[in-house]
């Protein structure tokens, strides 16, 4: 049997990692500037992690989510207290993809309706509200042909006013930093603006934290930087920082029922475990604050390179646009500087999504190989 060939892979097959270090099964080492899609947050092989990880595997890893599992109710105490979240509940489940559909089933049922708000160029896993794109019509046809999703401009006041106008909808799912889309943000004012339309029409609000969320944007959660309050908060990659989870924090004016949502993996020993000492070492290194430092110095440096011509997102969650198409500058900062930096459907925007601890000597380096193959 052959593997279904739907990934283009660089030619490095790596083998071991440490913090941002990579090594391959040639002894090369390498730095990793995007993390598995902002995946790692607290660093490849962390100790606390490994350790906790291993402690748990020594009791049990995995058992159905029929029985109690203490660490459930642990990991949703400590994530309201650090995430500033205290009155949402906790569903977890194992990816984005299955988070956004929850939160999209949620929204349903609490209004009886299925059509859904989404905005062009965001990316909200493979769901019914999976990408919107202008160049490719299909990849916009819902997957679940009961939920049908409008895509509109990002900070358009008035096609968003002109939609609720024409129909009704279910929920609005908004990325505070939108990801594969090319890092560009709703302003502060549409956001709430959208939040305060959502009220209005009895319509839910989803902030879809996959990517952003768990300290990368130098706050807890990015739509924390607008000062809203989403209905339904989506989670994953970086709470696990490598480990399959997800979740999806649902307000607590929602009512649960049993049967209402379901998982088969969802919350198991080890996802809970992954995630508490994520939490536990960000709490410990202070990494939301870390973020926002380290970003701020990465957009310093940055501004010293003539070729980029904006820099954009938030924390450690950027991208450095050029006026050029930035595939071949990533073939080479893989294969002549050892750096991995990340892509975007914008193909002139290179992503930058390392660990939050990361250090600024770490980031020199990427900024002197950067200047290099620019040069």
């Amino acid at each position: 049997m052959k593997l279904f060939d739907v990934y283009p892979l660089y030619d490095v097959t790596p083998v071991s990692a440490r913090g941002i270090e990579v090594k391959d099964d040639k002894g090369q080492i390498y730095l990793d500037f995007y993390g598995g899609h902002a995946v790692i947050s607290i660093g490849h092989g962390h100790p606390h992690y490994v350790q906790r990880l291993k402690d748990q595997l020594d009791k049990i890893g995995f058992y159905s989510n029929s029985v109690q599992n203490p660490l459930q109710s642990e990991l949703a105490e400590k994530l309201g207290v650090l995430s500033g979240c205290k009155n949402y509940n906790l569903f977890m489940c194992n990816s984005g993809a299955e988070a956004n559909e929850n939160a999209l089933k949620m929204a349903s049922f609490h209004t009886d309706k299925s059509k859904v708000i989404a905005f062009k160029n965001s990316f909200h896993g493979r769901t019914s509200a999976a990408v919107a794109t202008t160049d490719n019509p299909a990849i916009n046809a819902p997957i679940n042909q009961q939920q049908e999703v409008t895509f509109l401009p990002l900070n358009d006041f008035g096609a968003f006013e002109e939609a609720l106008q024409k129909d009704s909808y279910c929920a609005a799912i908004i990325e505070p930093i939108q990801g594969v889309g090319g890092l560009d943000e709703p302003t502060t004012e549409f956001f709430q603006f959208v939040a305060e339309q959502c009220r209005a029409n009895g319509m839910v609000l989803i902030a879809d934290e996959v990517q952003s969320g768990f300290g990368r944007s130098g706050k807890f959660f990015a739509f924390q930087h607008h000062g809203i309050q989403p209905d339904v908060i989506t989670i994953a990659k970086g709470m696990g920082n490598g480990f399959p989870v997800g979740g999806v924090l649902i307000h607590e004016s929602f009512k649960a029922s049993y049967g209402l949502l379901g998982t088969t993996f969802g919350g198991n020993h080890l996802a809970c475990a992954a995630v508490l000492s994520v939490l536990e070492v960000m709490e410990q290194e202070h990494l939301v604050d870390q973020a926002a430092e380290i970003g701020l110095y990465c957009k310093e440096k940055a501004s010293e390179i003539p070729q980029v011509k904006n820099i954009k997102g938030r924390g450690l969650m950027l991208g450095l646009e050029f006026d050029f198409e930035v595939a071949g500058l990533r073939k080479d900062l893989i294969h002549k500087q050892y750096i991995f930096t990340g892509g975007a459907k914008n193909k002139k925007l290179l992503r930058i999504l390392p660990a939050l601890n990361v250090t600024k000597t770490q980031i020199d380096m990427l900024f002197e190989a950067l200047k290099k193959e620019l040069s």
